[in-house]
This record gives structure tokens, C-alpha cells and sequence, in this order.
């Protein structure tokens, strides 16, 4: 159910223009983001580089228009990678893939139609703000060697093994160790040194108020790599260490590049798995990511995920449809959206818009941009993901939210996104699970036992008889009991049953039994006992 916070935007298919000012230079910051990530995960997934491009498209235009989240950012998500990859490995031909994103999309539309959004909702908080920290500490530790100058790793791979058969921390040390480049050395740190004075330093008004510090940094970069051409030429980056966008001919080529489905395909059983498999798991990772979102907004504006659902199947069947990849909510791209100031959806469409004009007019352009330079503003984003200041406050919140937290993110570190958020959840659920199994009833008496108080702290289920029945039998002979029932809503039948034994049995035992609490509304009626208020003992 949306709620009135749902933000403004989420009223209609167009946005307000009332935050172009803040939307607009954001818009620039994602697009520049979702660049390289966009080629990296297509690159990763085995997938023509154009159909990362076309998902980082739709994304930005088609789910920016249906969706009503007002800050949540998607394109071609690294947490589908390796299910895309073995889809096409296992389909004839990537227009038969494309036709399962497409059937994919159409299901996550019928999930709307369920309700089925409301899955998120029941997702730990430790759990979402350790997938934030552990995506931030995943793109720092994947992101150092491109700005050291070894690029061998796809920009979009955030699962801990790689295709060339290492994996996270021997490719930080093998590009550490192995393959330092100083041009690209002399590009990172100056680009992350500029990035972090800028956020402190940025002026409040004038000129360079909107001015974005990742767009100074890539025309920066690109600068400082043309002048090692011209006095220092052994330090100029070649094109493996630039980005590598597809040059197309005209715009007869480039329309080329486009490709529809291959429909006879229809009848694959496979093409219905992969479909199945594609809306199950994009569907997660969106409403976890778009839950996450909500949670990085500083206007704490909360997103009707049933719509999301909707705006997610609708964008993947656009995708599909022109040959791109599926696409979900993606937390990088939220999050320097969030960062870079946007105030509602249109920067998500703007981004979406600069890609398409970017790959059309300009690909040459694009690729004179070093990679160290983006790798320099993804360490930023991930810094402002994995602050220290989060790991202090969690602590402070107790073992009951550190230890889900902290297991996320090592789950998610050492395996993969999805993987790492379903041990994440499972050993969050054991926490919530274990709270709900805390004592529900209590037992107090005054020093010489005349006076008692069984309370019952929460609802009472057949779960809790035990407990009940222990607390009543500690009642010593001759007290004065209050059973206090007033802080529940609901009292199991067996539970009642047990009250109403002990009330008949009192008299035996010289016990006067009173009972607080309207239980009129409780699943049964209580025999008759006194009512009173409650007595502090």
C-alpha cells in the first residue's frame, strides 16, 4: 500500500520540475556512473557490450517514467551476471534470451497485480544496511585496480570469484603487486583527492553551486591523459585502460545495433525456466534495493513497491524487446544519485536520456575517458556507502543488529549479492525469531509475597503456555494475583484455558485472582474475575 510520503513525483507518469536545478546535475553524475557499469556487467554476463547500454537506457527512461520511486535508480544489475551468463550458454541464441527477459517482464507485472511487493517490507533493517555497507566495500575493493591501471576485471563484476579465475582479493593484490600503472596512478589520486575537497569545499551559491565534482573529474581526465600524450607519452593510457563504447556508422548502424526477439522460440521449456528464474530473482533484488533506496533518501519518502514490480516488467519488456539485458533497482546508481543531491525521478529519466544521446552522438567522445577517473568516483560512492560511522551505530544497537549486519556483508563480500542477502536474511529472521521467543510472561511478587503480578508482555499463542503455566504455578499460597492482560490484543484459546483452571483452582489454594485488561476483545471470555486496574507492586 502507497503511503502519503510516497513522493510527489509518484503521482503520475511526469515528474515535477520543481527540483531541475537539483535533479539536472545529478542526472549527470549517474550517467557517468552508469557508463562503465553498464558495458562491465554486459561484458561480464557474456552479452553483446550494446545490450548493457540499451538496459542502462531503459532503465533511466522507461522505469524512471512508470516507476514512482522518486530516487531509485536501474539498469543491468552485477547481481544477475552469472544467471545471464549460463541463460545464454544454455539458450541458441541471445534473441532467444531476450525473449525470456521479455516473458520475465510480463510475470513481474503479474507479481504486481499480487501484491506481491509487500515481501519487502519484511526484510531486517540490519540486513538492508548491511547490504549498503558490503556493496560499498565491493566497489572500493574492485574499483583499486582500475585506478591503479589493471583493468583485467569487468567494471560490473561485484561477485567475489571472477571469470579469470581469481577472485577479489588476489586480483587488489595481483594489481598491487603486479601491475601498477602511473599514468593511471596520477589520474585516481588526483581525481579521489579532488572528489573528497570538493564535498567539503563546494560553494553554497554562484556559478559552481550545481557544478558536479565527477564530471570536473572526467573532463579533468581526460585532459591530464591528452597532455601525457604531448610531454610524457609513456605515461599516456592507452585504450584498454579507457572506456569502450560500440562506434556504430551513421544511424543506420546504429539502429543496427537494436534487435528483436526471436519468438519462435516461444516454446522452449528453457526460455520459460529462464524466464521464471530472471523474474524471481530481479524481483528481489529490486524491492531490496528500491527498500534501501528508501533508506538513503533524506526526506524519508517510502516507495510503493507493488508499483515498482510494475515499472520493473514494464522496463524489461522494453528491454527485451530491443535486445538489452534485464534489468532491476541498482544500489550503485541510487546511491550517487542520492549523494549528488537528486530530488525526485526526473534524474533517473535525464540519466537515462544522456546515455542515449552520449552512444549516439558522441561515442568517440566517450571513449577518451580513463577508466582510473571512474574508478575514482565509485570509490567515493562506495566510501559513502560502508562510512565507519555505520558500523559504530549498529554496535551501539546491539548484538541482535551487528551480528545479521556484519554477517551480510561478509556473506555478500565473499560470495555474491544474492547469495550474501539470503544468508543475510536467514541469519536475520533467526534474531527476529529469537526476540519473538523472549519471555512473554512475567511474574512479580512484593517481598513477603502477598501481592503478585502475572503480566503478559505481548499476545499470547499456544507457543506460550509453557511459560504461562510456569509463572502462574510460582504464585505462592495466600497472594493476592493480578493477572495483567492489558498490553495484549489477542489470547490464544489454550492460553485462556489455562487462566480459567487457575482461577477455579484459586480457592484452594486461599489465591484471590483479579484480572486487568479489556478481554473483550480477546478470543474467548475469561470466567469471572474481578477487574481492576493495575496495581504497581
Amino acid at each position: 500500500m502507497s503511503t502519503a510520503r510516497e513522493g510527489k513525483a509518484g503521482l503520475g507518469i511526469l515528474p515535477p520540475l520543481t527540483g531541475l536545478k537539483q535533479d539536472f546535475p545529478a542526472s549527470i553524475v549517474v550517467a557517468l556512473v552508469a557508463l562503465p557499469l553498464c558495458l562491465g556487467v554486459a561484458l561480464a554476463s557474456g552479452a553483446p557490450l550494446f545490450s548493457g547500454l540499451i538496459a542502462g537506457i531503459v532503465g533511466g527512461i522507461v522505469i524512471g517514467l512508470l516507476s514512482r520511486s522518486p530516487l531509485s535508480v536501474s539498469g543491468p544489475a552485477a547481481g544477475l551476471t552469472v544467471i545471464v551468463f549460463d541463460a545464454i550458454q544454455s539458450l541458441p541464441s541471445f534473441q532467444a534470451f531476450t525473449l525470456a527477459v521479455v516473458l520475465a517482464g510480463a510475470m513481474q507485472m503479474l507479481f504486481s497485480l499480487s501484491r506481491s511487493g509487500v515481501l519487502a517490507e519484511f526484510v531486517p533493517s540490519s540486513v538492508i544496511t548491511g547490504m549498503l555497507a558490503a556493496i560499498g566495500l565491493i566497489l572500493i575493493l574492485k574499483q583499486i585496480p582500475h585506478a591503479v591501471g589493471y583493468d583485467g576485471d569487468p567494471e560490473g563484476d561485484f561477485a567475489f570469484s571472477q571469470g579469470d579465475g581469481m577472485n577479489t582479493l588476489s586480483t587488489l593484490w595481483y594489481s598491487i603487486s603486479n601491475q601498477l600503472t602511473l599514468g593511471a596512478i596520477i589520474i585516481s589520486v588526483v581525481s579521489i583527492t579532488f572528489l573528497f575537497w570538493w564535498d567539503a569545499n563546494k560553494p553554497k551559491d554562484g556559478p559552481f553551486k550545481l557544478l558536479p565534482g565527477p564530471l570536473v573529474v572526467v573532463v579533468g581526465a581526460v585532459a591530464i591523459n591528452a597532455l601525457f600524450g604531448v610531454i610524457a607519452p609513456g605515461l599516456q593510457l592507452q585504450a584498454k585502460h579507457l572506456v569502450e563504447v560500440p562506434v556504430a556508422e551513421g544511424l543506420s548502424g546504429f539502429l543496427a545495433l537494436f534487435a528483436l526477439p526471436d519468438f519462435g522460440q516461444v516454446g522452449n521449456s528453457t526460455v520459460w525456466t529462464v524466464a521464471i528464474t530472471l523474474a524471481i530473482v530481479a524481483s528481489l533484488e529490486s524491492l531490496l534495493s528500491v527498500t534501501a533506496v528508501d533508506e538513503l533518501d533524506p526526506q524519508r519518502r517510502t516507495t510503493d513497491k507493488n508499483r515498482e514490480l510494475f515499472a520493473q516488467g514494464g522496463g524489461n519488456i522494453v528491454s527485451g524487446l530491443i535486445g538489452g539485458l534485464p534489468v532491476t533497482s541498482v544500489i550503485v546508481r541510487s546511491s550517487a544519485n542520492v549523494d549528488s543531491g537528486a530530488s525526485s525521478k526526473m534524474s533517473t529519466i535525464l540519466h537515462g536520456s544522456w546515455l542515449l544521446l552520449s552512444v549516439l552522438l558522441i561515442p568517440a567522445m566517450l571513449n577518451l575517458i580513463p577508466l582510473a577517473a571512474l574508478a575514482a568516483v565509485l570509490i567515493q560512492t562506495g566510501y559513502k556507502l560502508t562510512k565507519p560511522a555505520l558500523f559504530l551505530k549498529r554496535w551501539k544497537q546491539g548484538y541482535t543488529q551487528f551480528v545479521p549486519f556484519v554477517v551480510t556483508i561478509t556473506a555478500i563480500l565473499f560470495t555474491d549479492l544474492l547469495v550474501g542477502i539470503v544468508i543475510g536474511l536467514v541469519v536475520g529472521f533467526v534474531f527476529v525469531i529469537a526476540r519473538n521467543f523472549r519471555s512473554a510472561v512475567t511474574l512479580v511478587c512484593d517481598p513477603d509475597g502477598k501481592n503478585c503480578m502475572v503480566r503478559a508482555r505481548r499476545n499470547l499463542y499456544f507457543i506460550h503456555k509453557y511459560e504461562l503455566q510456569k509463572a502462574l504455578n510460582g504464585v505462592p499460597d495466600g497472594a493476592d494475583l493480578l493477572v495483567d492482560l492489558s498490553a495484549t490484543s489477542y489470547v490464544d484459546l489454550d492460553n485462556i484455558d489455562i487462566i480459567n483452571a487457575f482461577v477455579r483452582g484459586a480457592p484452594f489454594r486461599d489465591i484471590t485472582v483479579s484480572v486487568r485488561g479489556d478481554i473483550s476483545e480477546k478470543s474467548v471470555s475469561l470466567v469471572n474475575a474481578p477487574r481492576r486496574e493495575l496495581v504497581h507492586l
